[in-house]
């Protein structure tokens, strides 16, 4: 058993069916590092479970590109409005490191909530988890200091500096990378 249905089961057990349906539904993907799996103009056509791996998202803003977030396994990867609206996306998503990836399209998931009612409260559970990561980054962008936006990446994610190069994580935090280098050093 994979452990994209392992980590479904977990949030609610899956019938039989469901589970032979996701089976037979999901797309099992081994991908290079720099492999990018949307870029802008483009439509969102999946959603990816990362089994292993670790993909960024990001934006490019007057020719400079702006990590919006990093996720690594265990994690549901979407360009959240492209796919929900089926319109063209303004992000990119890129792995950084080399990925095993399961996925399954925007029609097979429409299917899935339509002939399994069960595996809505997965898709709510889901969507609310990440509406609410994405509150608290949109939060601690407006309201938190350089240092302690740098102090609560560490806690979520303590191999950042060894996964993800120091300008993508400076773009994140929403400083310049000099900056984030004076910040570790002083912390150091």
């Amino acid at each position: 058993m994979s452990n994209f249905i392992v980590f479904l089961n977990a949030l609610q057990p899956l019938s039989p069916e469901l589970n032979d349906t996701l089976l037979a539904n999901t797309l099992r993907e081994e991908l290079p590092a720099h492999h990018l799996l949307l870029q802008p103009g483009k439509i969102a056509r999946r959603v990816y479970f990362v089994e292993t791996g670790l993909v960024r998202g990001y934006m490019l803003l007057h020719g400079r590109e702006i990590s919006s977030w990093f996720m690594q396994a265990g994690d549901f990867v979407i360009s959240i409005l492209s796919f929900f609206t089926q319109q063209p996306s303004a992000e990119y998503l890129e792995l950084l490191e080399p990925a095993v990836l399961h996925s399954i399209s925007y029609e097979q998931l429409q299917a899935l909530y339509r002939d399994f009612p069960e595996f809505n409260f997965i898709g709510r559970s889901l969507i609310e988890k990440y509406y609410v990561l994405s509150e608290q980054r949109a939060l601690h962008l407006r309201s938190r200091t350089a240092a302690e936006r740098y102090d609560l990446l560490l806690r979520d994610f303590p191999t950042v500096f060894q996964r993800v190069a120091v300008q993508h994580i400076a773009s994140h935090l929403g400083m310049a990378p000099e900056t984030l280098s004076r910040l570790r050093n002083k912390l150091l």
